[in-house]
């Protein structure tokens, strides 16, 4: 039997596993084909855990203190094959902890550790991550013990935790409830560049203006956290490393304060690893060979004492004591002048003058021996900007002042993705509302919803006005960092009220009639808002000939301004919304795009997507009242008719040089309906055509409104967390 028998292996010898079983994707042969997949990403079909389990209600029967003891005595159980610095893993769980949490970027709130995803690639190989693996291969046993109690989420965060606890912090306190996700995030841009830390100039209008760096990124380079530690591309600069470490950590949600502290709290403990030549280190985990089991970056010249490692390339520690939180790193820093110097491996680092014998560590691996310290470029920054030193020359005038700056900073770093407190559990969630998590107080339940909803359908107001404000208060929800959504009411507040795509005159009108209707039935006005949007669908469902109740739960609260981190909610206004047919000009990416974003934050699969956009098209609810897409002469009613008319091949459409289209009528020439590329990709889009092709059949009408109102139920629901 030769080669081109049919009973050949079927599996394609030296291709990469992606391609496997079927050579070339989809994606190979039609790059700027629309990626629908981002949406079905981490269903029932990647879940090796039962159909029941809900790993929120496992954690809360987790043993804590018997997890935290044990992480504890791991912290100074020096493995041979991965010996520990000065005997203790603090450092190095802290670094594997900060990694996890810091690919978190406000723009969009994705990123972050809540998922886990620090075990897949490209996450678990880029550069900046190097070694990482074993620092997780080190929490195996406890993740074996413990089982689906604990997530790996969960689990590596915590062991930042106890380590900073181990070495002399008072933490400000732990959550649990992340919930592992079990295939990497394919919805997340980390860049376009095809080399690991390529020039930044690749990711900046001006490299010169931090801020020019392109959203929704906020590391200076594919593979890094944050900042290049040997100075912007590699040159060491302080003054100009300031200015990226500055918008690098605004970018992650950070102020100044908040960033010096993590800074100084972060470099108090640890070591860089250089010393020796980190071009000889062996293939990240996703490239090295199969014997390797997932781990990578072997070091032919490792052996079990820790002045072996190497990783980074930068080599040294930051403090005198690196196993203590302490005052060390400020002691140093602004105790000796210091000059610029290489490390063993050669990368740009910097060294104290004159530095007292006494002032320097001891080896990590003998533990007698004294090193020389080192500062990153990214450290001097912090001495040499005005306003990172005027925080700094704060913190050493009051060390406890320094430490409960640090543990809150730390704490909203490892906790920011997970949203309001509601969704942290554990003996160790702190009781304070932090402005951060987007406190909402609890909203009244005991008043009657039916007379609320009879007061709403007297108000005058259309159903499309009720609809699409209810949408617009709900739409923000962030799946990404559970930001967002109709609770809390804050689309009657600043920024939400003024957004171009909340229509604010017609939102002040909708806003004028329901307040007093809150006041005058003891509702909150977010239940209020959300119940006007169901009375619009049901008016829209019973004018399509069927009778059924929008599911409600109330108790939303109602947010103040004094609740309100106004700055902070600039990046949660819509820039575009394909159910509504919004799109500000000048877009970077395509409408249909666009769409598929926001449907991905607000958890919605392609099927929910779809039916939520046609039936949206159909009662009305378009941006400024524009016709694109209102494929139906019933407007109003609940009908499948965007799908019927997008499907009927009695029709033909045609580009308009705007970049609108046309529907028109093949025989005649007439043109019955206009529309935009958010709409037409549900016709062209073979994915998003099987799905509108369900809704246009003769047999699907009703199938069609009680999918449309599940699927704007959830939208409603998305941030319901008191009810978890």
């Amino acid at each position: 039997m030769d080669g081109n028998d049919i009973g050949k292996c079927p599996v394609m010898h030296g291709a990469s596993l992606a391609s496997t079983f079927g050579g070339r994707t989809n994606k190979d042969w039609w790059p700027n084909a629309l990626k629908v997949e981002v949406l079905h990403q981490h269903g029932a079909r990647v879940d090796p855990m039962d159909p029941d389990f809900d790993y929120r209600e496992a954690v809360k029967g987790l043993d804590f203190d018997a997890v935290k003891a044990d992480l504890h005595a791991l912290m100074t159980d020096s493995q041979p094959w991965w010996p520990a610095d000065w005997g203790h893993y603090g450092g190095f769980m802290i670094r594997m902890a900060w990694h996890a949490a810091g690919t978190y970027r406000m723009q969009d709130g994705r990123g972050g550790g809540s998922a886990g995803d620090q075990r897949f690639a490209p996450l678990n190989s880029w550069p900046d991550n190097a070694s990482l693996d074993k620092a997780r291969r080190l929490l195996w046993p406890i993740k074996k013990k413990y089982g689906n109690a604990l997530s790996w989420a969960d689990l590596m965060l915590l062991a930042g935790n106890i380590a900073y606890e181990s070495m002399g912090l008072k933490t400000f306190g732990f959550g649990f409830g992340r919930a592992d996700t079990w295939a990497p995030g394919i919805d997340i841009n980390w860049g376009e560049e095809g080399e690991w830390l390529a020039p930044s100039e690749n990711r900046y209008e001006d490299l010169d203006d931090p801020s020019t760096m392109a959203n929704p990124l906020a590391a200076v380079h594919m593979g890094l956290i944050y900042v290049n530690p040997e100075g912007v591309n590699g040159n060491p600069d302080p003054a100009r490393t300031a200015l990226h470490v500055r918008e690098t950590f605004a970018r992650m949600a950070m102020n100044d304060e908040e960033t010096a502290a993590l800074t100084a709290g972060g470099h108090t403990v640890g070591k860089a690893h250089g010393n020796g030549d980190a071009g000889a280190l062996g293939a990240e985990p996703e490239g090295a060979g199969i014997e390797s089991q997932g781990m990578g970056w072997t070091n032919p010249s490792q052996t079990d004492k820790a002045d072996s490692l190497i990783t980074s390339g930068i080599e040294g520690a930051w403090t005198t004591e690196p196993t203590k939180f302490d005052m060390g790193y400020f002691k140093l820093l602004f105790g000796y002048e210091w000059e610029l110097t290489k490390s063993p491996a050669g990368a740009h680092q910097w060294k104290p003058i004159d530095i007292k014998e006494e002032d320097m560590p001891v080896d990590a691996g003998d533990g007698t021996t004294r090193t020389m310290p080192m500062m990153t470029d990214a450290d001097m920054a912090m001495k040499v900007d005005p306003a990172y030193r005027a925080i700094c020359e704060k913190f050493m005038a009051d060390e406890a002042y320094f430490r409960d700056m640090f543990a809150r900073a730390w704490f909203k770093l490892t906790h920011r993705d997970m949203g309001p407190r509601a969704n942290y559990i554990g003996p160790d969630v702190p009781a304070e509302d932090l402005i951060w998590q987007d406190p909402i107080p609890a909203g009244p339940t005991s008043y009657d919803v039916d007379a609320v909803k009879a007061k709403i359908a007297d108000s005058g107001i259309s159903h499309a006005d009720l609809i699409a404000t209810a949408w617009d208060s709900a739409r923000t929800f962030r799946g990404s960092d559970k930001r967002g959504g109709a609770n809390g009411a804050r689309i009657r507040l600043a920024p939400q009220r003024t957004w171009e795509g909340n229509e604010p005159e017609r939102l002040d009108a909708v806003l004028a009639a329901l307040e007093p209707i809150a006041a005058d039935t003891g509702a909150s006005v977010a239940d209020v808002i959300v119940l006007a949007g169901n009375v619009g669908v049901e008016a829209a469902a019973k004018a399509a000939g069927f009778d059924i109740d929008v599911p409600f739960t109330p108790g939303r609260g109602d947010a103040t301004d004094e609740m309100t981190d106004a700055e902070s909610f600039d990046v949660l206004e819509p820039h575009a919304d394909g159910f509504r047919n919004y799109a500000k000009n000048d877009l970077a990416i395509s409408p249909e795009e666009m769409t598929l974003d926001r449907a991905q934050l607000m958890g919605l699969n392609a099927q929910e997507m779809t039916v939520l956009l046609g039936g949206m098209r159909v009662l009305g609810t378009n941006h400024g009242g524009s016709n694109h897409g209102v494929f139906t002469n019933r407007v109003g009613q609940l009908t499948p008719d965007f799908f019927v008319n997008l499907t009927d091949m009695a029709y033909s459409w045609h580009a308009i040089d705007d970049g609108t289209y046309e529907l028109r009528d093949r025989a005649t020439g007439q043109i019955k309906f206009t529309a935009t590329s958010a709409d037409l990709v549900f016709g062209s889009n073979s994915i998003l055509r099987a799905y509108a092709e369900v809704y246009a059949q003769d047999d699907n009408a009703e199938k069609f409104v009680k999918d449309f109102v599940a699927a704007w139920t959830k939208v409603m629901e998305n941030d319901r967390f008191d009810l978890l």
